[in-house]
């Protein structure tokens, strides 16, 4: 059952008894702005830690404890050209618990007040909230440029989408955009999510529809403007950009960016999954295989996707001496896949593994929550599980040459071990 609250909020119920515990995810969705990003991350670190009513993390951790157990958690991501807050809450099923006793209006009854009732005044959150909160997150942020994967990943990103600032930003954003907001600044842009960002409930689990939609009805939410999700979608640069990072590192990174032009749902969307399998999207891969395993000129060598950036990338751990030879041998991988030259059973192990993934994922209320956003959001893209079976199963070897001979390689990142 899907109702709209108002023009822009959107109620999802999805009733089954697979699962123990209802799940509710209240997602946040505006345009990816640079402008924002920190902004939005602040504001979900701040909406996590305290309200109100609940002033205190204790207080906040008591009244989770008082709820059986409740899971609660906000977090920010990116999709395409969009940027997603998501409240999210995981509580034991009113059925197993005693004495006929309920948990879950309580729990909704909290996450209204997280979202309507934060620890705040008219004009600014709470400073000495505020401040922790601030220096936490720019510490988070530093730390994960601390480990050098990732931030080999966060360099390559930056270095492809050079022309697109709110792209280049990382979805959790960045030291200078955190320190420059102020306990003002983030309640002015909080007033602002709530009137303008398109919103969805999404609540799985052995739940009564009706039931769902009445606890949400009272919600003060106001309409706002009706808001379109967009794939984004970047021009081919006439020459591969490159950036070399020397750092205090023993293990050097090597990192690839192609272009793809294809996207969720879309013409070839099952052939690349396919042929990011056979490339290097799982253990038998050819770069797995052929770069790690038979070359030994690896430490690690994978592959993966973004279909709504039309984005693959490809990451190797290496000597920094070798770096030459390995980009010799992803380059002939792929051309190996455009030949058609693959191992006899490796396309079908590829299917299998990609079907067993997903029948596994019907089995994850997280991940049917997401999809099931992912659907409301892009209608194209709704199916059965047997048709999504089926057309991971349609895929021919011809459709992977074909995936393989429209990947344009836009951008090299290699992070040299030495001295920064």
């Amino acid at each position: 059952m899907s109702i709209a609250l108002k023009q822009g909020v959107n109620l999802h119920v999805i009733p089954t008894d697979k699962y123990k515990t209802i799940r509710v995810m209240i997602r946040f969705a505006a345009p990816l702005l640079a402008e924002t990003i920190s902004k939005r991350t602040l504001l979900s670190s701040l909406l996590e830690t305290n309200s109100q009513a609940y002033p205190t993390q204790t207080k906040l951790s008591e009244k989770l404890a008082d709820l059986y157990g409740a899971s609660f958690g906000i977090n920010v991501n990116k999709k395409g050209d969009s940027h997603y807050m998501s409240v999210i809450l995981n509580v034991v099923n009113d059925k197993f618990l005693p004495n006929d006793e309920t948990v879950l209006p309580e729990a909704i009854a909290f996450l209204n007040e997280i979202i309507f009732h934060p620890n705040a005044t008219d004009s600014q959150f709470d400073q000495a909230t505020f401040t922790r909160e601030q220096e936490n997150l720019n510490e988070y942020i530093t730390s994960i440029y601390d480990d050098k994967q990732s931030y080999a990943a966060l360099a390559l990103q930056a270095l492809y989408f050079g022309q697109a600032d709110q792209q280049k930003v990382p979805s959790f954003g960045t030291v200078e955009g955190v320190s420059a907001e102020t306990a003002e600044t983030i309640k002015a842009y909080y007033d602002t999510m709530l009137q303008t960002d398109d919103i969805d409930i999404i609540v799985i689990g052995d739940v009564e529809e009706e039931a769902i939609s009445q606890l949400f009805q009272a919600w003060s939410f106001k309409d706002r403007p009706a808001y379109e999700q967009p794939f984004y979608k970047q021009a081919l640069v006439p020459e591969v950009l490159t950036k070399i990072d020397v750092q205090p590192v023993i293990q050097s990174k090597l990192n690839l960016a192609y272009q793809t032009d294809i996207y969720y749902h879309k013409d070839a969307y099952f052939a690349l999954q396919v042929f990011n399998g056979l490339f290097g999207g799982f253990p038998h891969s050819k770069l797995f295989m052929n770069v790690r395993e038979k070359e030994s000129m690896a430490y690690y060598a994978s592959s993966s996707i973004d279909t709504f950036r039309g984005l693959l990338t490809v990451q190797t751990g290496i000597d920094g001496a070798n770096k030459e030879r390995v980009l010799t041998l992803v380059e002939e991988q792929l051309a190996s896949l455009i030949a058609g030259d693959i191992e006899s059973d490796a396309l079908g192990q590829t299917k299998e593994m990609l079907k067993n993934q997903y029948l596994l994922s019907l089995d994850n209320p997280s991940a049917v929550t997401e999809a099931a956003y992912i659907d409301s959001k892009f209608p194209h893209s709704q199916m059965t599980d047997d048709q999504w079976l089926a057309a991971v199963e349609a895929v021919s070897l011809v459709d992977v040459q074909h995936v393989a001979a429209k990947l344009k390689l836009q951008a090299v990142y290699f992070m040299e071990g030495g001295q920064a």
